[in-house]
């Protein structure tokens, strides 16, 4: 990469990393929003509920909103929008305004996957290279954010703490503003593509068009499904729901069977810390922490192989894995090996995945196939949590992760159908 796209992915991958660590430090801080809003756990539930259904079901919005105005502005907006939201949160009086700033943060978020996405894909030749990147900048904040945020907690009141972690998101907004952006679609520059730019309706150089209307989203919307995008996003809604129902009991389930081979405690059991103190809670965290090198490993091969054929492979493995995870449960070593083997495939699947979406859609609706990836992945797969909730609470993690590797087997199915039967357009 040159000076000018390593700038670009130092952006992205700071501003992808702010998303995650507001993302997962909210729930961080809902123990401290029972108390002090003198609330349920029930109502908590519905505030995040709506937020989390806010950053997903934006996603599509944000993508139309990204093919007509480009990607900079959206995140520079997004970066503006989820400072504000938390700096919303650290004042909210009331359950009604905290509800309100954490819905704010939703719409705010929702629109940096596409955004950040689509121009990596058209500014950095070695797109693999700069997904992985971008993913390890998500991994970080994902890993690291609610850690940070717990720790803050214990030292300081939570309204200081949402203050500040209002502070990064305004320094890398900041940064992005000298940041030098051109949506010229490079991984996209041959000739056909080259023409298809220089001729849309508004004489840009990207395709864009110059508004938002019913009939262009139609228009760009009929363009993917001519190219079997459908099977594009049949993959990313598996591998989304592998992902969520894998993620969301899984501190739990690491606890549970850490509990059951080793006693180690960090803090006094009877301590109100005890819960963010769980020694489940830090392999979790080492499981996170492990996906950076997964997201590099899926960067390199996506520049190397099809990055379709990379997916097939991958599922198969994650498929492989879940079969192995209860029988690994008799011993530390096997069960840990096992653990972070998981947390290394899962994440090494998303820079092949955006690789996929990225060559199998045409540039001037490149912030739409995205918006239609992340609604998938983070609309319909959070159906995952419902679907592991339920299967740990009627039968057990056996059952769950044979259900998981089902889910991971369909995947490969649809990675491989791609390949044979969707169109690449770069």
């Amino acid at each position: 990469m040159d000076a000018a796209e390593r700038r670009i992915v130092g952006f992205t991958a700071g501003s992808h990393g702010l998303v995650h660590t507001y993302e997962l430090s909210i729930p961080i801080l809902l123990t401290v929003w029972v108390g002090e809003f003198s609330t349920t756990a029930a109502a908590l539930g519905v505030v995040v509920t709506v937020g989390y259904g806010l950053f997903g079901v934006g996603a599509l919005p944000g993508g139309i909103l990204v093919d007509r105005f480009g990607s900079k502005p959206l995140i520079l907006a997004c970066l503006a929008g989820m400072a504000g939201s938390f700096l919303l949160v650290s004042l909210a009086p009331t359950l009604p305004v905290l509800a309100a700033a954490v819905a704010c943060w939703g719409l705010a978020a929702s629109v940096y996957h596409p955004a950040g996405l689509s121009l990596l894909s058209k500014s950095v030749d070695e797109r693999g290279t700069a997904f992985g990147y971008h993913g390890i900048g998500g991994n970080l904040g994902i890993a690291l954010g609610p850690l940070a945020t717990a720790v803050l907690l214990l030292a300081f009141d939570w309204r200081l703490v949402t203050a500040a972690l209002a502070l990064p998101a305004v320094a890398v907004a900041a940064y992005g503003v000298t940041v030098d952006v051109d949506e010229g679609d490079s991984g996209d520059a041959d000739a056909d593509g080259a023409d298809a730019a220089d001729e849309s309706p508004n004489g840009s150089s990207d395709g864009r068009k110059g508004g938002v209307s019913l009939a262009s989203i139609t228009a760009d919307t009929r363009l993917l499904i001519a190219g079997g995008f459908l099977i594009v996003f049949a993959f990313v809604t598996f591998s989304g729901l592998y992902y969520r129902t894998f993620l969301t009991f899984l501190p739990d389930l690491l606890g549970d069977v850490l509990g059951g081979l080793v006693d180690i405690r960090i803090v006094d059991p009877d301590s109100p810390y005890a819960d963010q103190f769980d020694v489940g809670r830090y392999l979790y965290v080492a499981v996170l922490t492990v996906g950076v090198f997964g997201q590099y490993l899926g960067g390199r091969i996506a520049d190397r192989v099809p990055p379709e054929r990379g997916l097939t492979a991958l599922m198969t493995i994650l498929a492989a894995l879940a079969l192995l995870f209860v029988p690994a449960t008799g011993a530390v070593a096997t069960f840990v090996a096992v653990s972070l083997a998981l947390g290394v495939a899962l994440f090494t699947v998303q820079p092949l995945s955006q690789a996929t979406v990225a060559a199998y859609s045409p540039s001037e609706a490149r912030g739409l196939s995205f918006g239609y990836t992340y609604s998938g992945i983070f609309g319909i797969g959070a159906l995952g949590s419902t679907l592991a909730g339920t299967i740990l609470t009627r039968a057990g993690p056996r059952e769950l992760f044979v259900v998981l590797a089902v889910i991971a087997a369909l995947g490969a199915l649809s990675a491989t159908a791609v390949s044979r039967f969707a169109t690449r357009r770069d």
